[in-house]
Order: structure tokens, then sequence, then C-alpha cells
């Protein structure tokens, strides 16, 4: 999924307007000069769902669901008003606030996907399924990449004798698990199709940022990755966790208090990479968003997103025409609504009312 939080200024939007539902022809020699040219980058992100895609704009959002049955299902909302003041402006906490609005959207629009799968009303999951789906998904992900590593890595050394050398290894091991999870759902067949949703979404966002006209014969020639992607994101918290959860010993910490028992150092560990788990985040937008979002054609901000980019191998697949369709009305929808809003706001602000 690309983070349009990491646009962070109002750049130029291609002329190519999505919402126009002709798209004028364009000459061969203008279609190469458009795919080869300069992107102008604009606020609209997304995120690959069950048989569908979410879009997000300046002031709006957008779903687009492939039904059993063919058809597209496409509903579009406006996002809350931006009364981003005080601390929700401070370095750290900004990335904390922007990451719960974030998820706060994916888990709706996961919700509107998950309740359209399924030919009957039986087959669709109700929104108290789909609640305990979300709340088993948050468990599985503390689970596997908060306590899976932690106890794995009491197997290898020991906390009591050697508690930088425990977070050091409990960092790397909550690496590989999360490249081998990863891995590992790409290969089954409802996630692939989802990898490729993702794939899709990218494409899509390609071709509307360098101006060419929706068309899946245009989306199709560019690649599945994407610098804004939140996969590079989700790598940097991971990286960042381990530095600062390496400034957190138990065994020192506890010591104060002391505690010397292995199991409650362990548990200590546990319960503080969950709570610092805002911390991290807030830092890793600081690297990803802010300073890398407004610097990214320097060659060391290209280094550092480099890892980011080539994950996203695993995390895109190749998309089909079908699945072009739905990124493109999703992208429609937003970009749409998005300019209505641009121009109800204008007219507010040219014609006050009156008290």
């Amino acid at each position: 999924m690309t983070e349009e939080t990491a646009a962070t200024a109002a750049d130029e939007i291609p002329s190519q307007s999505p919402a126009s539902s002709e798209a004028p022809r364009l000459s061969e020699a203008e279609v190469e000069r458009l795919f080869s040219g300069h992107a102008h980058h604009t606020h609209i992100g997304g995120q690959a769902l069950l048989e569908g895609i979410m879009m997000r704009g300046r002031t709006a959002w957008a779903v687009a669901v492939r039904r059993t049955d063919g058809s597209l299902h496409i509903e579009e909302h406006d996002l809350p008003a931006k009364t981003r003041s005080g601390w929700r402006t401070w370095p750290i906490a900004r990335g904390v606030w922007a990451m719960y609005e974030t998820l706060a959207l994916s888990l709706k629009a996961f919700g509107i996907a998950a309740s359209l799968q399924g030919e009957t009303e039986e087959e669709q999951l109700t929104a108290t399924e789909i609640g305990w789906t979300m709340v088993a998904g948050v468990a599985l992900a503390v689970g596997a990449f908060i306590v899976a590593p932690a106890l794995l890595t009491n197997l290898v050394t020991s906390t009591t004798q050697h508690p930088y050398l425990w977070n050091i290894v409990d960092g790397v091991l909550r690496l590989a698990v999360f490249f081998a999870y990863i891995w590992g759902v790409g290969f089954m067949p409802d996630i692939r199709r989802v990898f490729a949703y993702h794939g899709a979404e990218h494409k899509s966002i390609h071709a509307f940022e360098h101006g060419l006209p929706l068309e899946a014969r245009y989306i199709q020639r560019y690649g599945t990755l994407h610098v804004r992607c939140g996969t590079a994101f989700l790598l940097m918290v991971m990286v960042v966790s381990i530095a600062v959860f390496s400034l957190v010993p138990g065994k020192v910490i506890l010591g104060f208090w002391g505690i010397t028992s292995g199991v409650a150092i362990v548990s200590f560990n546990i319960l503080s990479r969950i709570v610092l788990m805002p911390l991290v985040a807030g830092l890793a937008y600081e690297i990803t968003v802010k300073w890398a979002g407004s610097h990214s054609e320097e060659p060391l901000v290209k280094l550092l997103l480099w890892p980011g980019m080539q994950l996203q191998r695993l995390t895109t697949r190749e998309p089909d025409d079908d699945m072009i369709e739905v990124a493109v009305a999703a992208l429609k929808a937003v970009a749409a609504r998005d300019e209505v809003n641009a121009v109800a706001s204008v007219s507010t602000v040219e014609s006050p009312t009156l008290s």
C-alpha cells in the first residue's frame, strides 16, 4: 500500500484528471513522453483489500470491490476534517496520530470489502464476525512479532546474563519472523490475489502521477513497485524497534527493584515492546515520511529506502486487467471527490456566510 502521508507538500497534480469521463486521445509520442517523464506526486495512496482496493486522497477516501457476480461495488466518503493542533503536530507524536488514523481507515475499508464476499447473505461476514476477525489479527500480530521472537531468543541466550545481546538477538529474530511471514503467506491463493491488487494499486497510481489516461494498456506498462509504499514503513518499524528496544534492558531496569527472575525479565521485555510500539512507529514515521519523503532524490535516502523497495517484490504481484479496473474505479472516485471538495472549499473562502 502507498502512503498518502509520504507527500509532504501540495505537489502539482497531473493535468489528466481521472475524474474526467473521457480522456483525450494521445499520440504514441506523447504517451512515451509521459511514460518516461517526471512523476507529479500526489497525496493519493491506497491499500489492497479482499477482491478490492481502497484509495485515500487529501479530503476523501473510496473503496472499489469486485463482487462474486463480477459487478463492482464503489463507495466514497469524506475524511474527517483535519484538526491537527497542539501535540498532534509534535515530532513523533504526529506519527503516532497518523498511524492511528491510517489504521482506523484501513479497518473500515477491510470491513466493507469483507462484508461483500460470498454469493449469499449467509456466506457474507457480519459486522460482529469482521470485528472478531480484526481482534484475532491483532492478537496474532502481537504473538508472532513480539511474543514468539522473545521466547525463541530465550532459548538462544540468557536475558539475565547477557541483557544487551538478548535484545539484539530478539530484534534479528523479529526481522526473520517478519520476512518469513511475508514470504509464507504469499503462497496462499487468497493472499496472492490481495498482493496482485496491491500491484494494481501501485501501477494505477504510477499512471495517474505521470498524467496518462487510466486505461489498462497504459497502466500495465508500469512496474508494481512504488516509492511511497507502506511496506517500506513497516520494514523501518522493524529496524527502529531493534534500536529502541536495545535501550530498554529488562535486567538492568528490574534490578533497581531487586527483581532477578528470568521469567519476570522476559515478561517485562515483552510488555515493554508492546507499550513502546507507538514510540517506534512515531520514529519510523519521522524517518520514512517526514525526512525521506521530502528528500527522495538524495542518494542516502534512496539507499535507505532500497530494502523497502525490494521487500515489495514479496508483497506485490502482477495484476490482471480486471484488477486494474477495480483500482481505476477507486482512484477515479477519490480523485473526483477530492476535486469537488477543493472547489467547495475555495467557494466557502471566497463567499463567507454573513452573520
